[in-house]
Parts: C-alpha cells; sequence; structure tokens
C-alpha cells in the first residue's frame, strides 16, 4: 500500500519548496547506442561511468555517468530503447552545460574522439568568458565555459520556452527556483533567464529558459527526457505542483507515490510547455544507490 501522507489544501504549502531541500539529481535523455556513448563521455567530456544497467522485460538500459558522485553533484543517465538507433532532439531542446578549467585542450579531445566542433572557443560576447560549442555523437549540444574548478562540472541545461514569465513563475512556485539573471539580447533576438538553488552561477548547476522573439511554438521530439531534482516530502511537494498547475497550466503526470517495482517515491509533472520534471524523495534515492 503506498505511503500517503495527508496534506491540507492552503496558500501556506506554497512556501514548502523554499525550504525543501532539493538540488539538481540527474538528467535523462535517450541515446542511439549506449556503449558508444558511455566511451565517448567517458574518453571525450572525462566522465566516470557511476552505474549500468539492462532491463530486458522493459527493453531497455541506462548508463549513470558524472564528473563526481551521485550522492553530491548533478550527473546524466543515458537510456537506450532497444532497436532504436536514433531519436529526434526536436527544435526546442537547447544544450547542456559543462565547465571545464582547460577549455582548449577539452576541444581538441573531443574533436579527436569524433565529437563535431560547431563553435570554436572564444570570448563571449560582451563578457571575458571563453566559451564554445560542441556536439556528441547523436547531436546533442554542449555548451562548453573556462572557468575555476567548481562543484558541479555538468552546469547546465538550457531549453526554449515561448512564455518566459510564465515559465520563471512556475519553476519558482512549483520547484523553488531561484531567478539568478535575465539577460535581453536584442541582437540575438531573445531573453535568457538562468534559474537554480543557489545563487552563483558559476558555482550550481542552472536550468537556462530562453525564449526567441516572436517564436509561438517548438517540438520538442523523443530524445530529451526530463530532469531529476530531490525532494525531503514528495507528497507536500505534489501538492505545491497541484495548486501551481492550476494556476499556470501544466499537469501531474504521474501522481506521488513508489515507483512501480521500487521503494523510491516521487513525483512526475509537466510545466504549462510540457518540459517534465521527476522530484525524488532524497533517503529513497540514496538508498537505492546503495542497493
Amino acid at each position: 500500500m503506498a505511503d500517503v501522507a495527508p496534506i491540507v489544501l492552503n496558500d501556506k504549502i506554497l512556501e514548502w519548496p523554499k525550504n525543501d531541500n532539493r538540488r539538481f539529481l540527474h538528467v535523462v535523455y535517450r541515446v542511439g547506442d549506449l556503449d558508444r556513448s558511455i566511451k565517448f563521455y567517458t574518453e571525450a567530456f572525462g566522465m566516470t561511468l557511476l552505474r549500468k544497467r539492462d532491463v530486458p522485460k522493459d527493453k531497455y538500459s541506462s548508463a549513470v555517468l558524472g564528473f563526481g558522485l551521485e550522492e553530491s553533484t548533478f550527473v546524466v543517465e543515458l537510456i537506450h530503447n532497444y532497436g532504436v538507433e536514433n531519436y529526434d532532439i526536436g527544435t526546442g531542446f537547447g544544450h547542456f552545460g559543462i565547465s571545464t578549467t582547460d577549455i582548449y585542450q577539452l576541444v581538441e579531445t573531443i574533436r579527436a574522439k569524433g565529437g563535431k566542433i560547431t563553435v570554436e572557443p572564444g570570448a563571449a560576447e560582451g563578457t571575458t568568458t571563453v566559451v564554445a560549442f560542441v556536439q556528441d555523437l547523436d547531436g546533442y549540444e554542449f555548451e562548453l565555459f573556462q572557468r575555476d574548478a567548481t562543484p558541479e562540472p555538468l552546469c547546465q541545461v538550457m531549453f526554449h520556452v515561448v512564455d518566459l514569465d510564465r515559465s520563471i513563475e512556475f519553476y519558482e512556485k512549483a520547484l523553488g527556483m531561484k531567478l539568478i539573471v535575465t539577460i535581453d539580447r536584442p541582437e540575438e533576438k531573445d531573453t535568457i533567464a538562468m534559474m537554480g538553488y543557489g545563487d552563483d552561477p558559476n558555482q550550481i548547476a542552472i536550468l537556462e529558459l530562453i525564449y526567441n522573439y516572436d517564436v509561438t511554438e517548438y517540438t520538442k521530439g523523443n530524445a530529451y527526457s526530463h530532469i531529476a531534482i530531490s525532494t525531503d516530502d514528495v507528497y507536500k511537494s505534489a501538492e505545491v505542483v497541484k495548486l501551481v498547475t492550476q494556476e499556470l497550466g501544466g499537469k501531474i503526470i504521474r501522481q506521488p507515490g513508489p515507483f512501480p517495482g521500487t521503494n523510491t517515491k516521487i513525483i512526475a509533472f509537466e510545466d504549462p510547455e510540457g518540459w517534465k520534471t521527476v522530484l525524488i524523495d532524497n533517503q529513497d534515492f540514496l538508498k537505492g544507490l546503495e542497493e
């Protein structure tokens, strides 16, 4: 029987995300050849393979990779569905971000391992930060940042939205994120909003939302899946999401409770534009890693 905690619906519950213990756990997306991607991510990006599993019953395999342990850093989870070699990334998803202390060496390593360099290293417009853009073997784009050592080398997930103000409000209210900065770029015809659980975008993983002027629709494809975020109480978090989706849009796509076949409690939902988030119980997550 599901472990259900009764919650009283009132405006006070909306304060919960601000006091919750939250961080980005992992970002999930699909690849056409899991072993090939593992080889590329370890040899080109310098990540470590943290765990791998095969699930014949559901016809998929997965691998978790990162620059540190899952217990403390943001990592990637790659999914491969049996028999599927190509996925559609769509026009809505943008890129991931990686911080490095030697961007020039990293770019050369990625090039040597078969990655595509779409923008060579150089100072970002209006800043002194050196950046580059590369693609992995499945066509996912990564923005590389030249920075001092950081606790979160996997530092960014970016996707496009058509209503930036609504999206900012959703992630503030439903997920307790802070709006770190907004940048309007008329020359690029877009506006950027950076959000996360902290104040310094150089030290934390962030969600970057981009609004392109006058664009009213994007495609999502079937490649990118979701971001997983920690919570100390899935049921309280679910009540917040319920209230915020009633106000701003979006929907709960998996009600709070243990994920089938495990004791890990989660809730899954979409924001008003269909981007998916999964909240995972902190204690259950750590127990799962031990097992």
